[in-house]
C-alpha cells in the first residue's frame, strides 16, 4: 500500500497536467481567415509558448509540494502506527500477566478451600468420635450409678441384698465371687463385703432397741450429712470404732492408712494377681508374703495395699485386711447417704450404720472369715 501510494504521488494529478492542444483544421482556417481579415499579419508564437511553460512550472511546483506533504503525512502515520504497535504489545503482555495471576490466584483459592474442607471434616470426625466416647462413658457411669442405687436401696436389715452380701448366697456362687481384683475403698462394700464379715444371724431373730442418744445424733447428722468428723455423730464413731479399728502396731503407717481411707485413695490387691511390669522399676514393698507391714508379725499375707498413687505396696495379713475393709464399708455407706443415693427410712439407715459399726468392732477383736 505504501508503494502504490508513492507511485500515485509521483504521477501528476489530472487537474494540473497540461497538454498542448493541436488546433484542428477548421480552427486553422478560421485563424488564417481572421488574420487575413485583420490585415494579413500573423500573431507571434512566443507568447503561447511562454504561457505553456508557466503552466508547466506551476504544475511541477504543485506536484512537488503535494508529494512533500504526503511524505510528511506518511511519516507521521508510520510513527503513530509504530507507537500503537508498541502499545498493543505492552497491553498484550499486561493481559497475559493478569491472566497468569488470575489462574494462580484461582488455583490457590481452590487449594485453600479444599484444605479448609479437609480440616473441617477431620475436626468433625474427631468431635463425633469424642462425642461417642463421652456418651459411652455417660452410659457406663449411669449404669454404674443405677447398679449402686439398686444394691444400696434394696439392702435393708430386714431383707438384705444377696449381691451386696455374698455370704447369704449359695456356696457355689459365694466361691465364684471369692477372688477379686483391684479394689478401691469405695467399691469394697459391693465386691467383698462378706469376705471380712462374720456371718451374722438373721436380723429377724435378733432383739433390737434403738438407743435414743445415738439415734438423735444420727438424725441430726442426716439433716445435713457431712464427712467432717467434728460433728457429734462422726466424732463418736471415730473415737469408738474407726480409731481403734485402724490402730495398728506400726503407728506411722497406721496414720497413713487412716488418711487414705478417709480420702478414698486406698487400694487393696491380691498378691498372686499382681506382677511387676517388665522394664519398670519395682515398687517399694514393705513387709512380705510372710510378714505383715501393719502389725509387724509373721503372717501369711494374701493381699497388699497401696496408699494413693505413691507406688509403694505394703503386705497385710487377713486380720488387718478385715479391719481396713470394715472401715471402708462404713465410709462407703455414709458417702452414699451424703450423695443422696440411699432412699430409705431414717430408722433403717440407722440400723445399717449400727451393723457396720458392729463389723468394725468384730474386726478389731480379731474376728474375720477363714477365706480372708
Amino acid at each position: 500500500s505504501q508503494v502504490s501510494f508513492e507511485e500515485e504521488s509521483q504521477n501528476p494529478p489530472a487537474v494540473g497536467h497540461w497538454k498542448p492542444l493541436m488546433p484542428s483544421k477548421g480552427d486553422k482556417e478560421e485563424a488564417e481567415s481572421g488574420c487575413q481579415d485583420a490585415g494579413g499579419v500573423p500573431e507571434p508564437q512566443s507568447t503561447e509558448q511562454l504561457n505553456v511553460s508557466r503552466l508547466r512550472s506551476s504544475s511541477v511546483e504543485i506536484r512537488e509540494k503535494g508529494s512533500e506533504f504526503l511524505r510528511d503525512e506518511l511519516h507521521k502515520a508510520q510513527k503513530e502506527l509504530k507507537l500503537k504497535d508498541k502499545e498493543c504489545e505492552r497491553l498484550s503482555k499486561v493481559r497475559e500477566q493478569l491472566e497468569q495471576e488470575l489462574e494462580e490466584l484461582t488455583a490457590s483459592l481452590f487449594e485453600e478451600a479444599h484444605k479448609m474442607v479437609r480440616e473441617a471434616n477431620t475436626k468433625q470426625a474427631a468431635a463425633e468420635k469424642q462425642l461417642r466416647e463421652a456418651r459411652g462413658k455417660i452410659d457406663m457411669l449411669q449404669a454404674e450409678v443405677t447398679a449402686l442405687k439398686t444394691l444400696v436401696i434394696t439392702s435393708t436389715p430386714s431383707s438384705p441384698n444377696r449381691e451386696l452380701h455374698p455370704q447369704l448366697q449359695s456356696p457355689s456362687k459365694a466361691g465364684f465371687r471369692k477372688g477379686h481384683g483391684r479394689n478401691k475403698s469405695t467399691s469394697s462394700a459391693m465386691v467383698s463385703a462378706a469376705s471380712h464379715n462374720v456371718a451374722p444371724e438373721p436380723v429377724s431373730r435378733e432383739c433390737k432397741e434403738v438407743d435414743s442418744i445415738l439415734f438423735a445424733e444420727f438424725q441430726a447428722w442426716k439433716e445435713s450429712p457431712t464427712l467432717d468428723k467434728s460433728c457429734s455423730f462422726l466424732d463418736r464413731i471415730y473415737r469408738e470404732d474407726v480409731g481403734p479399728c485402724l490402730d495398728f502396731t506400726k503407728q506411722e503407717l497406721s496414720e497413713l492408712v487412716r488418711v487414705a481411707v478417709e480420702q478414698n485413695t486406698l487400694t487393696i490387691e491380691p498378691v498372686a494377681a499382681q506382677t511387676v511390669p517388665v522394664g519398670k522399676v519395682a515398687a517399694e514393698e514393705c513387709g512380705g508374703p510372710k510378714k505383715c507391714a501393719l502389725s509387724g508379725l509373721p503372717r501369711t499375707c494374701k493381699h497388699r495395699i497401696m496408699l494413693g498413687d505413691s507406688g509403694s505396696y505394703y503386705y497385710i495379713s487377713p486380720s488387718c485386711r478385715a479391719r481396713i475393709t470394715a472401715v471402708c464399708n462404713f465410709f462407703t455407706y455414709i458417702r452414699y447417704i451424703q450423695q443422696g443415693l440411699v432412699r430409705q427410712d431414717v430408722e433403717l439407715m440407722y440400723w445399717e450404720v449400727m451393723r457396720l459399726r458392729r463389723e468394725m468392732s468384730l474386726a478389731k477383736l480379731g474376728f474375720y472369715p477363714s477365706e480372708m
